[in-house]
């Protein structure tokens, strides 16, 4: 779901100053309401370690890895 002012920041582009900023703000508020960093990276064509840097960059608190964990290994 990119909207206009994330849609002309294109995949590969180096993304510096205000737009940097701009789209940390965006991501991060998108982020604190529920969505997964993985799909912030597939609608901005951005990958995800790229948005997991912004987000860590503008402060915001990281959830834990929501998937199923593997248990230990019982011998």
């Amino acid at each position: 779901m990119a909207d206009t002012s994330t849609a002309d920041l294109g995949k590969g582009k180096r993304i510096t100053g205000g737009d940097r900023s701009t789209l940390a703000d965006e991501l991060r508020k998108r982020y604190d309401e529920g969505e997964s960093i993985r799909s912030l990276a597939t609608s901005t064509n951005r990958s995800y370690g790229f948005v997991h840097r912004l987000l860590s960059e503008s402060g915001a608190s990281l959830r834990s890895r929501g998937g199923a964990n593997r248990n230990s290994k019982k011998t």
